[in-house]
């Protein structure tokens, strides 16, 4: 079962007068129920529920992707059934309207609103205008096309199909376009589309997250539109804290994720979704320099960007990393004049290095890449700290800027319990929020600072520049805790 949320189909004036007010929208998928026996005994408790919820019946054939095996007949008949149950409308797929006579389909399903339909599982068609044409040739109600999207270039070419039209449902599908689910409504389409309990295919976001983290059934053109981009960026908790935020302040904008595996398909797409601003997370946040109009000065030092501002159609980079690491230590420790070694030397630990460097601090860089690391220690006039020679020094603090340990891998650490000779053990890892190495420095009684710390505080100082106001910093942390301790 799914649920498409807020939009009902708007019926044709012809037929129904003015357009129905927003309400939820349940499809019924029944040919995922066992057989025609259990569909039929569903039906009958259907009838006598007397559903509030708009509903639309669905028994897809195995031909259009679905899973019913029964005959044409068969599948016409469950869904008159469906229509007598109380269902005011029935999708059906454009391989069973090709075989079934116009005059058929109006005695036996005249009294329903048909949602006509076409899945394409292989990909986006090369002639979406043709598709188009023979579903609206069915003189159906309304219309659905559905495809699997490699890009978000393809995935805005099917939300293409329903800019400025009433009765179109517009469905890319997969990972790439995951963040298009969330803002199909936005885009034009009629309904968007959610699963009530789990996904049952790539690119789906629950019901819950929908309604609740991005509102997508309140979600207009004049929406404001950010994001994170990353790859993978399933595992980000910036949209439940920045959606948090913005529902705070009573702005219409909306935070969703962008899974990007290419930059030029993402920033392709910053124009036609008008998107106002975004998160960059790994492996991206050295690369997007190139394609900025303006950088800040800290940023360009650093040599990576975290957070861009779209004004004006220039991409502005900033990184908030530098901020969220100074406060996550600042609350913890005196850095001026104490001894901070950073393990890592890519672009997180570049915003580390040259954090702790401006506070005061004396830097020392541990690396597996000798030459990065080489060029850190220069950059922030600090010392390279080969691994053999940990366990022999002494240090203020110790940051882990790699992502060792990050999940699924939460067994793993970046150093073992003798490397850490120090008063404090900061690891720039969220999830999860203690980590391997947090718990090896806990048990040797040294202070621990968790990643979430630095992940709440760069977010603040992300969203204050997209938005010019100050932050609900407090709304933001409690958002971003939730999100981490419902996965736990």
């Amino acid at each position: 079962m799914w649920v498409q949320l807020e939009r009902a189909l708007r019926r044709r004036p012809s037929k129904a007068g003015p357009p129905q007010r927003r309400m939820r929208t349940v499809e019924l998928r029944l040919d995922w129920l066992k057989d025609d026996a259990e569909i039929g005994r569903f039906l009958a408790k259907l009838a006598r529920a007397k559903p509030r919820a708009a509903l639309i019946a669905t028994c897809r054939r195995r031909a259009a992707g679905g899973k019913y095996r029964g005959p044409i007949a068969k599948q016409l008949a469950h869904l008159a059934e469906a229509l007598r149950a109380g269902c005011r409308w029935y999708d059906l797929e454009i391989e069973t309207i090709r075989e079934c006579p116009a005059e058929l389909l109006d005695v036996l399903l005249g009294e329903g609103r048909r949602l006509a339909s076409a899945h394409f599982f292989d990909g986006v068609p090369r002639d979406l205008d043709a598709v188009v044409r023979e579903l609206t040739g069915t003189r159906s109600d309304a219309i659905k096309v559905a495809a699997q999207c490699g890009s978000l270039g393809e995935g805005l070419k099917v939300l293409e199909l329903a800019r400025g039209k009433q009765n179109v449902v517009a469905v890319p599908m997969g990972e790439a376009v995951l963040a298009l689910r969330i803002l199909a409504a936005r885009e034009g389409s009629a309904l968007s589309y959610a699963p009530v309990e789990e996904a049952t295919a790539p690119g789906q976001v629950s019901l819950e997250e929908m309604e609740n983290r991005y509102r997508a059934g309140k979600l207009a053109r004049g929406t404001h539109v950010y994001g994170v981009i990353g790859n993978p960026v399933g595992h980000s908790l910036s949209p439940a804290m920045h959606n948090a935020a913005f529902r705070a302040r009573g702005l219409n904008a909306v935070y969703v994720p962008f899974l990007v595996r290419r930059l030029p398909d993402f920033l392709a797409a910053i124009k036609p979704l008008d998107i106002r601003g975004f998160s960059i997370t790994l492996p991206h946040k050295e690369a997007i320099l190139s394609y900025l109009d303006r950088c800040n000065p800290i940023a360009a030092k650093i040599g990576a960007v975290n957070t861009v501002a779209v004004r004006n159609g220039k991409l502005h980079g900033y990184n908030t990393d530098y901020v969220g690491v100074l406060r996550a230590l600042e609350r913890h420790m005196r850095l001026r004049g104490s001894r901070v070694l950073i393990v890592g030397a890519g672009g997180a630990a570049r915003a580390a290095a040259f954090a702790v460097a401006q506070a005061g601090a004396v830097v020392f860089i541990c690396a597996r890449r000798k030459k990065r690391a080489a060029d850190l220690a220069k950059a922030v006039r600090g010392k390279v700290v080969f691994w053999d020679e940990l366990r022999r020094m002494q240090f203020d603090a110790i940051v882990n800027t790699t992502p060792v340990g990050m999940h699924p891998f939460v067994q793993d650490s970046p150093l073992e319990a003798r490397d850490l000779n120090c008063r404090l053990v900061f690891d720039i890892i969220y999830r999860p929020r203690q980590t391997r190495l947090l718990r090896l420095a806990a048990r040797r009684g040294i202070q621990t600072v968790s990643g979430l710390e630095m992940f709440v505080a760069q977010g603040i100082a992300q969203w204050e520049i997209w938005t010019g106001q100050r932050a609900p910093a407090e709304v933001m942390r409690r958002a971003a805790l939730r999100a981490l301790d419902a996965e736990a």
